[in-house]
């Protein structure tokens, strides 16, 4: 099993106005092997929510849980993926995909029979020697989803991960993101503004309101799988999409009528 949980997860921050509400009381269970996306007006706390999980800060209020254990700092069990490529840059494909097999003291053999299984699924191959400097912006985003599957977390989590392509780039990543997921199954829990991303990902949107940011619509996402690019087009999807937008658009304005009160 692989489940992820909020409990009542609330996050404040000091500002000098006083503490800040970033999340409020949030509650939501990622089951064992789903694909959960997180979508909502930008400052609502998506990000906030995934360093929660990751145990890079600790909530206010609340817990996560993890198979139902505390996740109170980084571990093993939770694999990460940020937006910025986090390669090491002194350290070549193979040698980034392997760090943390490195660190678990696996033997080489099987550090190098993991790694050049990820290198051929992510299709790296005549890479495995490159250094990050000579690699591609997605080339990069793959090393770096190579290298968190490398360590077979119990849940991967993922921090707009594609947010830096460009747009065909972007979709090619989807795609082979879905492929990866199909063969491993684990539990995701992916943070993006892309509405489109998200609906071609994922199996449930959660979608977030404004500041404090709380769990407005859990939306589950019916499209079969495996996931085709000509689903973009179909009528089911852009249902998903206009439903989607339109609880964003309402938030997202809710946000600048909060803010020009404030003024």
């Amino acid at each position: 099993m692989s489940e992820i949980r909020f409990v009542d997860v609330a996050m404040n921050y000091p500002t000098r106005r006083g503490e800040v509400r970033a999340v409020q009381q949030i509650s939501l269970t990622v089951p064992d092997g789903q694909f959960a996306c997180i979508v909502g007006p930008s400052g609502c706390g998506k990000s906030t929510l995934l360093s929660i999980a990751a145990g890079l800060v600790s909530p206010s209020e609340g817990e996560v849980l993890v198979d139902g254990k505390p996740a109170y700092s980084p571990g093993a069990d939770r694999g990460m993926v940020f937006q910025s490529y986090s390669l090491y840059p002194w350290l070549s494909v193979r040698r980034n995909i392997e760090f943390g097999l490195e660190v678990k003291h696996t033997p080489k053999p099987e550090r190098k029979r993991q790694s050049s299984e990820l290198i051929r699924l992510m299709k790296l191959d005549g890479f495995a020697e490159a250094y990050p400097k000579a690699l591609s912006g997605g080339m990069k985003q793959r090393v770096a989803i190579a290298r968190a599957l490398a360590n077979d977390p119990q849940v991967l989590l993922m921090d707009e991960p594609f947010g830096a392509l460009d747009a065909l780039t972007r979709q090619i990543m989807q795609e082979m993101l879905t492929d990866l997921w199909q063969r491993y199954r684990k539990t995701v829990l992916f943070v993006t503004h892309d509405i489109d991303e998200a609906i071609f990902l994922g199996d449930v949107i959660y979608i977030m309101t404004n500041r404090p940011g709380r769990i407005r619509t859990t939306l589950t996402v019916d499209l079969p799988r495996p996931r085709t690019l000509d689903m973009v087009g179909g009528p089911r999807f852009a249902e998903l999409r206009n439903q989607v937008v339109g609880i964003i658009h309402e938030e997202s304005m809710k946000a600048v009528e909060s803010e020009l009160a404030r003024a």
